[in-house]
């Protein structure tokens, strides 16, 4: 499904992802846009703190409890993480809790460091999923040190 701005706010998420420290993992930007087309808020992984991840990152930003979270798109360059050796709480689970409306990501998280079902769990919940797999291959330029060297 292509509406109009995802891509907009998916290369923004892509451009975001540029900025992380080098790092063996993966490089994801994030960016949280309201219903009126305002930013409102943006991350990327290992902002502040070498665990930190994208979505996390971005909704660290916001108040738990603010409400224009629930008719905002979250776009992550990357498929949100279900589970995580760093921290007790993936990704997923943030957006959960946040109670975002919409997740919009390019490229569903390889079988590199865990079994990714980030976009399925949303979707289960209620959470309206897009994935804009026409940008995967940008994401997956970024990511091409963890690709060239995957974890053992």
């Amino acid at each position: 499904m292509k509406e109009p701005g995802h891509e907009r706010w998916m290369r923004e998420a892509i451009a975001l992802s540029r900025q992380c420290p080098v790092s063996r993992t993966f490089s994801v930007g994030a960016v949280i846009v309201g219903v009126d087309g305002a930013v409102l808020s943006t991350g990327f992984s290992r902002e502040g703190s070498p665990d930190n991840h994208a979505e996390e990152a971005a909704l660290a930003k916001l108040a738990p409890d603010d409400p224009r979270l629930a008719t905002a798109t979250l776009y992550s360059s990357l498929e949100p993480c279900s589970t995580r050796a760093s921290r007790p709480v993936s990704c997923t689970q943030h957006i959960l809790r946040a109670g975002v409306d919409t997740v919009v990501f390019a490229w569903r998280e390889p079988l590199l460091f865990a079994d990714c079902d980030g976009a399925e769990t949303l979707a289960a919940a209620g959470v309206r999923v897009v994935e804009l797999s026409a940008l995967a291959d940008e994401v997956r330029a970024v990511n091409a040190h963890v690709l060239a060297d995957p974890p053992a």
